[in-house]
């Protein structure tokens, strides 16, 4: 999924919020489950995929609340 992207980023000793296509933060939290739980909720409610990175900056893991083609592609 290319288009919309929700992600979950460190951020000096927080986690940030952040809509792809956007400088500003949608949120900056303490934890990164609470990052998670709010980036979650913005996927939803956008059909976007939800990237989430670790500590050292890459992907974590992903998940798509879009909608995605099925059978997938490739």
């Amino acid at each position: 999924m290319a288009g919309k992207q929700v992600w979950v980023s460190p951020f000096n000793n927080n986690w940030k919020v952040q809509s792809s296509k956007t400088e500003r933060a949608v949120a900056i939290v303490e934890t990164k489950a609470e990052a998670v739980e709010s980036a979650r909720e913005i996927a939803i409610n956008k059909k976007a995929e939800l990237i989430v990175q670790n500590l050292d900056g890459e992907i974590g893991w992903r998940n798509s609340y879009g909608n995605d083609s099925f059978p997938p592609k490739g």
